[in-house]
């Protein structure tokens, strides 16, 4: 048997059930929700595929110690007294992301520096030469959280964020990140198999991360490179399995998934990105107004990121979500949509009443993810017809 370790998968706001669903279907025990995170218990294998797999996670840590600290000095020595040498070599690159609160400590770059010395300090006198510091693309990435006294080290299992799915090459403005897509799709109960649409389709994004989970395809599938793989443990066999198995689960069929935009350049970058993600035949871009697409779907699922103000003045801002209602109401009955916006006042003017609201984080930006049930005829016929 394969040891097993205590990790901590990072995620946002609100997508913590949804990240403990996929970890618990890869394997992972003791599973225990935190703020915007999951801890659990897994083998090598199970941190393999959870970074490989996982929609919903933005990065998976390895905690390899804690210790209480009250000053600079005690900050060296303790991280001076890990043996990093088990861990990586002094040939290959390290760096430190740190995050503090409520300690003594009130500049992460200073904890940085510290840590990287102790670490720098202890290659030199073990090995006689110390590792280089690259804060872009580190071999070894390691985190280093200050909670008031305490004190957790960290090995960051994944490297660059896992939101960097590979796929996107280019795009628009402000495009929603992958792992926010992704948990907002799930939060729409989605069934895969009817019509999945984005009539304000941007980059793509949406449209990708639909699809791959319609076609089984694996959230790491186009990434290039994960943080474990530089460790001194990797099991480059094991992990060929486990890609092996993932490619060989890919779904050869799938749902109707159609994407719309109004700009040509907009629907170009989509494309584009939709062909690196091997999605190319298996998604319809569309270049036109959302208002005045024809379809003869009787149901579907409909996800909208319309502007939030930042770039439209208030009066085309609201006529841009009234058109969103009257566009709803009369084009698509038998739909579920779902519009994401950090502009409340905007959102009134859609006019529709929301079955549901999720609140979730686009960025710094606090956000809605309203669901309208759109159905036919009036709603108090509609509920009884439920019943």
């Amino acid at each position: 048997m394969r040891p097993t370790h205590t990790y901590i998968a990072k995620t946002l706001m609100n997508f913590e059930d949804l990240l403990a669903d996929e970890l618990e279907a890869l394997g992972a025990t003791d599973i225990e929700i935190l703020n915007r995170a999951v801890k659990f218990t897994g083998d090598k294998e199970v941190m393999y595929k959870a970074n490989y797999y996982c929609r919903t996670a933005l990065r998976i840590l390895q905690p390899i110690t804690t210790f209480n600290v009250t000053n600079q000095q005690e900050l060296y020595d303790k991280v001076k007294a890990v043996k990093w040498e088990e861990y990586f070599t002094e040939k290959q690159t390290f760096a430190f992301d740190t995050t503090e609160t409520k300690s003594e400590f009130t500049n992460s770059l200073f904890v940085s520096m510290k840590a990287k010395d102790a670490v720098a300090d202890r290659f030199r006198e073990i090995k006689g030469i110390r590792p280089y510091v690259d804060k872009e693309f580190p071999d070894m990435r390691i985190n280093i959280h200050i909670f008031r006294e305490s004190a957790t080290l960290s090995l960051d299992t994944s490297g660059t964020s896992l939101h960097k799915r590979g796929y996107r090459t280019d795009s628009t403005k402000a495009p929603i990140n992958e792992v926010l897509s992704a948990g907002l799709i799930m939060m729409t109960r989605w069934d895969k198999k009817s019509l999945f649409i984005d009539p304000m389709c941007g980059s793509g994004t949406n449209l990708i991360e639909a699809a791959m989970m319609a076609y089984n395809m694996p959230a790491g599938y186009h990434r290039k490179e994960y943080g474990f793989e530089n460790w001194l443990n990797f099991d480059p066999e094991l992990w060929n399995e486990i890609r092996a198995e993932g490619k060989a689960n890919i779904l050869t069929e799938g749902p109707e998934i159609i994407g719309i935009d109004s700009a040509t350049s907009s629907a170009i970058i989509a494309k584009n990105n939709i062909k690196n993600a091997e999605l190319g035949y298996k998604i319809k871009v569309i270049t036109g107004a959302f208002e005045d697409y024809k379809h003869e779907f009787e149901k579907g699922t409909m996800m909208i990121n319309p502007p939030y103000g930042e770039r439209l003045d208030k009066d085309n801002l609201d006529e841009l979500y009234a058109l969103i209602g009257n566009t709803l109401k009369h084009n698509y009955k038998g739909f579920n949509a779902y519009v994401l916006s950090s502009n409340m006042e905007a959102m009134k003017k859609i006019g529709l009443k929301p079955k549901q609201r999720f609140s979730v984080m686009n960025g710094s930006l606090e956000c809605k993810f309203n669901h309208y049930e759109m159905f036919a005829g009036n709603r108090k016929d509609y509920v009884v017809s439920k019943l």
